[in-house]
């Protein structure tokens, strides 16, 4: 990280505050923030990298960073993808398929010393780890910032000490290992009440819990319905060959226009079978049997599929570094 970080900078930290998705009423009106938001982002950061799950929001960050890099030149950073061991195995395919066919560097992050010790004491989602038997570093973590007191932890993500190791900690060292000073993060206002107050351009800058960094927020203004009129009328209308150019919405799994295929689409098909939420195959189950998109949006939370479903925990897990 360079030294004078972020004095280089000039970027509004305050650009969002006290707004909402209700700020940007049309599609457009959304799409022209989050380019405009990504423009800024690659023109200020000098090593900034993405920050890439796989799913549709993380996606359309990506999608959008690509398209704007693309039409002004700037150089496509590489995306972050937090790999936690209790991934849908088809995701890591997905991910590894859009890395190949958008051409850009695809980084994973793993909390190794975690999943060493999984793989040599042979063990399932649920069954515990014992934090002495850790590096320091993630011993660290778990007695001095996490102040847990246990003598294990169950091998979960939907645990403190869990989510925290398997994902905080596993991307904050890929931040560090790669000295990333800005990370575009496809998180959005009305997902989580802990993520309502996050502004577009969000700092990170206190080296006692994470490398200081920024996180760059293009779709905060997107709800989960933009997300997906997104995707249909604009992100895979201009990157799938032979799609209709007005879009088109599938109605079922294999409602897809004649001559394209799922892998064709930058859309995981764990939407299409009905999953909102693409958390883990241990603790997300599928919300509906209709697709994503044609399911009740606005009268069901997007996240009932998961068990990991509690404020406290995403706002300690926040500021800790994580999404």
């Amino acid at each position: 990280m360079p030294a004078d970080f972020p004095d280089y900078l000039d970027v509004d930290y305050s650009d969002g505050e006290g707004e909402d998705p209700a700020d940007y009423p049309n599609l457009e009106d959304k799409i022209e923030k989050a380019v405009d938001v990504v423009q800024t982002g690659l023109e200020e950061y000098e090593n900034p990298a993405i920050m890439w799950t796989g799913g549709k929001d993380s996606t359309l960050t990506l999608y959008f960073v690509k398209e704007v890099a693309e039409e002004y030149g700037y150089e496509m950073p590489p995306a972050i993808f937090i790999d936690h061991y209790q991934h849908f195995e088809d995701l890591l395919d997905f991910a590894e398929h859009w890395a190949d066919e958008w051409e850009f560097e695809l980084i994973y992050a793993r909390n190794e010393d975690v999943g060493d010790y999984v793989e040599a004491n042979d063990l399932d989602p649920g069954d515990d780890i014992d934090i002495s038997a850790l590096s320091e570093h993630n011993q660290h973590h778990v007695r001095e910032i996490l102040e847990y007191e246990e003598d294990t932890f169950p091998f979960l993500l939907d645990t403190y000490v869990g989510n925290h190791l398997l994902k905080t900690v596993a991307l904050n060292d890929a931040l560090e290992e790669y000295d990333v000073d800005g990370i575009f993060s496809g998180i959005r206002w009305d997902e989580q009440e802990a993520r309502a107050d996050e502004t577009f351009f969000s700092p990170r800058h206190d080296p006692d819990i994470y490398p200081p960094h920024d996180r760059i927020q293009p779709i905060l203004q997107f709800d989960e319905a933009a997300v997906w009129d997104a995707f249909w009328h604009y992100v895979v209308p201009e990157s799938v060959p032979g799609y209709p150019d007005e879009g088109y919405v599938p109605q079922a799994y294999d409602d897809l226009p004649e001559g394209i295929t799922h892998e064709d689409i930058p859309v995981s098909p764990k939407y299409f079978k009905g999953f909102r939420s693409l958390g883990s195959e241990v603790s997300t189950d599928k919300a509906d049997d209709e697709p994503a998109w044609l399911q009740d949006l606005d009268n069901t939370t997007e996240r009932a599929g998961r068990a990991q479903d509690k404020e406290d925990l995403m706002e300690r897990l926040r500021d800790l570094g994580y999404m």
